[in-house]
C-alpha cells in the first residue's frame, strides 16, 4: 500500500467517525492549559484534572503564580509525577510570562520553548490547541500509533515523527489529527495489546495487515 493511500484512508476514517477530538485536559484559558500540559508530562490527564481546580482557583493569573514559591506550589501538585521539578517550572514559567511576554502566553513555538518546563511537545500543544496552528505534538501515543499504523517509517525520535506527519497531513487537519492519534493510542491502539478487533483503521494498518505483528 502506498503511503499516500494509507494517509488518505486513515484521515478519512477519523474525519467521518471522530468529527470532534479535543484535549482531555480541563482548562478555561491559555495560561491554564499551559499549566495543565506542563503537569501532564509523564502523568495522566485524569490525575492532572484532579489537582488543577484548586491550583487555578488560588493562582488565577501568571502574576499571582509568579509571586508564589515552588514550595507553595508543590503542596498543590504533590500527587503528580516529578512535583519538585514541576513546581519550580510553574513558578519560573509564570515569572517569565510576566517579565518577557506581558503575562500573555505566546503563540510562536520558539518563544514558548523559552519558558521553563516547556519543551517542543508542550509548545506544539499550545500552538495547536490555543492558536490552531499546524503544529504536531508527538507524545508516546502519537509516536507509537504513527509507527504502528505505518504513517511513519519506523521513525526513531519524536522529532522525526513530527516532521513526517506534518509533511503528509493537510495543514488544516494537523491540529485535530494530533488529537485523533492521541485518543486512538489512549483507548484503542494501546501499548501492550492493541484492540485490533474493534479498530476501524484495520484496512490501512501496517501492523494489522502484517501477520507477524512486527
Amino acid at each position: 500500500m502506498r503511503k499516500e493511500e494509507r494517509y488518505k484512508g486513515v484521515l478519512n476514517w477519523f474525519n467521518e467517525n471522530v468529527p470532534v477530538a479535543e484535549t482531555e485536559l480541563h482548562y478555561d484559558n491559555p495560561y491554564q492549559l499551559l499549566i495543565a500540559v506542563i503537569l501532564s508530562a509523564q502523568c495522566t490527564d485524569k490525575r492532572v484534572n484532579m489537582i488543577t481546580p484548586a491550583l487555578f482557583r488560588d493562582f488565577p493569573t501568571p502574576e499571582v503564580m509568579a509571586a508564589s514559591t515552588p514550595e507553595v506550589i508543590f503542596e498543590y501538585i504533590r500527587s503528580v509525577s516529578y512535583p519538585n521539578n514541576k513546581s519550580k517550572h510553574l513558578v519560573g514559567m509564570a515569572k517569565m510570562l510576566m517579565s518577557d511576554f506581558d503575562g500573555v502566553v505566546p503563540s510562536e513555538i520558539d518563544q514558548l520553548q523559552k519558558l521553563p518546563g516547556v519543551g517542543r511537545k508542550t509548545a506544539n500543544v499550545i500552538a495547536s490547541v490555543v492558536y490552531n496552528k499546524p503544529a504536531m505534538a508527538v507524545d508516546t501515543h502519537v509516536f507509537r500509533v504513527a509507527n504502528r499504523i505505518g504513517l511513519t517509517n519506523n521513525s526513531k525520535t519524536p522529532l522525526e515523527t513530527e516532521k513526517e506527519l506534518v509533511k503528509n497531513i493537510p495543514e488544516e487537519q494537523i491540529p485535530i489529527a494530533h488529537h485523533w492519534l492521541i485518543l486512538h493510542g489512549r483507548y484503542t491502539c494501546i501499548a501492550r495489546k492493541p484492540k485490533c478487533e474493534e479498530c476501524g483503521l484495520k484496512p490501512w494498518c501496517k501492523y494489522f495487515l502484517n501477520p507477524k505483528k512486527t
